[in-house]
């Protein structure tokens, strides 16, 4: 009588188990429920601090919906980052078109307020108090900890304070010599490359070269990337960059205690205990190198002035003439933080006006008929810092190309004080994402914003514009400190390239599928055919 009941039961059983099997998908989606309401509630009773402002609301659940999706399937349905970041361009577009300088919506708990007028920027980073950077830094305070690109406060304007008397013009001249044999050696491994295949994605190669200029002149150690792509240390950090964005665009790991009990926190921390540990020997061994160096027999001071030091000597030098307030610990961090700030930074700058130059073959004959009458026309001798500041027009190229493609498309700010501009309050507390990529195209600073003009950054086109309508560094008391370093490298790169090869882009401009990561990237690359030049 009652054997459909044992049949059912049968039949249920495997229907259970697929179920079961859901759980990657179903646990997101309950989190984002409950999150929703959560977020619901707060907004009901908080919603006027942020009543000025336009916003947006349901993208946020779009966004979100993409990316647990894509979490779920491992970017088998799409691409979350490049997802992403068109959906933020289209929005600042709508905005920009309608003279709305900013709009807001809710990530999870949290309002976000995305800001891409000159007038804001300036309100924002002009402000000797808004300094804070925005709470998803804290997700590489287990590999950075608390050096200047993390820290805040007292320690923060100590610490620049500090490594700006240390980053002047001379280390600069110092290390201009690095980045013409590395970027020289970077154009041998390429004209091997280019005699079987004239087409590459040129990314990878100008990455390895900025990380062997980056570690020589960081660390004063040559870690042959180049000739070393498996190296663990750029395995990790190029790990540790990857798994910053995968967590920042997926809100329910962002808490240590879920995010760190997960296959890839777990992988996270491995690979930031690695760069630590090699960091931190470094140090010391550099650190032990230096006092055998520093006496000599007698017990006199023996300093050579005319050798090139490594940033990493120069903290030596301030830690060992006051220990106590600049710790081996405080070294470990600066050098991890310059490693971060600039390595993938430079690096797709670097490509980004490669890949411009290869569009427009003109600008590239302008470059070289300068680089011959400022620098000679003998491919073999060495750049010197003096002639590569007179290479005005290669100056306005870079800048341009860093206009259309910012290395880091946006930056973050935690506001520690209202900001009142143009009608509109950001409360204190507030979350603001400074879209540098969006600033970049305001019609009214830079007419025709898609078209690839170097003229625009002549002195004489730059009288008038706003001071804060380009930012690619930032802006204000937190700007990039290494801003003459990237240029300077980036000019030595280029002109060594352009010397030895004629560029074609393969891809137009809207073939591109751009991804924010930690830098803008182009998703499938950025390839190039490479002529060498009679």
């Amino acid at each position: 009588m009652f054997g459909w009941i044992t049949e059912f039961d049968i039949e249920r059983e495997p229907l259970l188990a697929r179920l079961g099997n859901l759980w990657p998908v179903l646990l997101p989606l309950a989190i984002m429920v409950v999150l929703t309401l959560v977020q619901w509630l707060w907004w009901k009773y908080n919603v006027w601090n942020l009543s000025s402002l336009p916003t947006s609301k349901c993208n946020y659940h779009v966004l979100m919906t993409s990316t647990v999706l894509s979490s779920v399937f491992k970017n088998k349905i799409t691409d979350t980052n490049v997802l992403f970041f068109q959906l933020l361009r289209g929005l600042c577009s709508i905005h920009q078109q309608i003279n709305l300088g900013l709009f807001y919506f809710w990530t999870g708990l949290r309002p976000v307020v995305f800001c891409f007028s000159p007038e804001i920027f300036e309100a924002i980073l002009k402000s000797p108090n808004n300094i804070k950077k925005s709470f998803d830094y804290t997700f590489l305070s287990l590999w950075l900890k608390e050096g200047l690109v993390t820290s805040e406060g007292s320690k923060w304007k100590q610490r620049r304070r500090v490594i700006t008397s240390a980053f002047h013009f001379r280390i600069l001249e110092d290390f201009v010599s690095v980045f013409d044999c590395q970027s020289k050696y970077m154009v041998e491994k390429l004209k091997k490359v280019t005699e079987k295949n004239k087409c590459l994605d040129i990314v990878p190669y100008i990455t390895l070269c900025t990380l062997d200029i980056i570690c020589e002149t960081a660390m004063g150690l040559r870690i042959k990337a180049q000739d070393n792509k498996d190296s663990f240390y750029v395995q990790a950090m190029h790990r540790v960059a990857q798994a910053f964005i995968a967590r920042l665009l997926r809100p329910w790991l962002w808490a240590d205690w879920i995010y760190y009990k997960t296959k890839r926190g777990q992988d996270f921390k491995v690979d930031a205990s690695k760069m630590d540990e090699f960091t931190r020997k470094v140090i010391v061994d550099r650190k032990s190198e230096l006092l055998a160096k520093l006496k000599s027999k007698d017990g006199v001071a023996n300093k050579d002035p005319e050798k090139k030091k490594a940033f990493m000597d120069l903290l030596l030098d301030m830690h060992m003439s006051d220990p106590k307030h600049f710790t081996e610990k405080d070294i470990q961090e600066e050098v991890d933080s310059f490693m971060f700030a600039g390595h993938d930074t430079t690096a797709v700058g670097t490509s980004w006006v490669l890949y411009l130059l290869g569009l427009h073959p003109e600008v590239q004959d302008r470059i070289l008929e300068e680089l011959d009458l400022e620098c000679g026309d003998d491919p073999d001798k060495p750049f010197e810092e003096d002639c590569l500041k007179r290479l005005k027009y290669l100056e306005c190229v870079i800048k341009e190309a860093q206009r259309l493609y910012p290395p880091a498309p946006f930056i973050g700010r935690q506001l520690q004080e209202d900001v009142e501009v143009n009608g509109f309050k950001i409360p204190k507390g507030t979350t603001c994402m400074l879209v540098i990529y969006m600033l970049h195209r305001d019609a009214e600073s830079f007419p025709d914003p898609e078209i690839f003009n170097p003229d625009r950054f002549l002195s004489e086109n730059c009288l008038k514009r706003h001071p804060f309508a380009y930012c690619p560094f930032s802006a204000g008391p937190r700007s990039c400190i290494g801003q003459k370093f990237a240029m300077l490298e980036e000019k030595v790169m280029i002109a060594n390239v352009l010397r030895n090869f004629k560029i074609r882009s393969i891809d137009e401009r809207d073939k591109l599928h751009l991804s924010a990561e930690m830098v803008l990237r182009s998703r499938g690359g950025i390839r190039l055919e490479l002529s060498p030049r009679k």
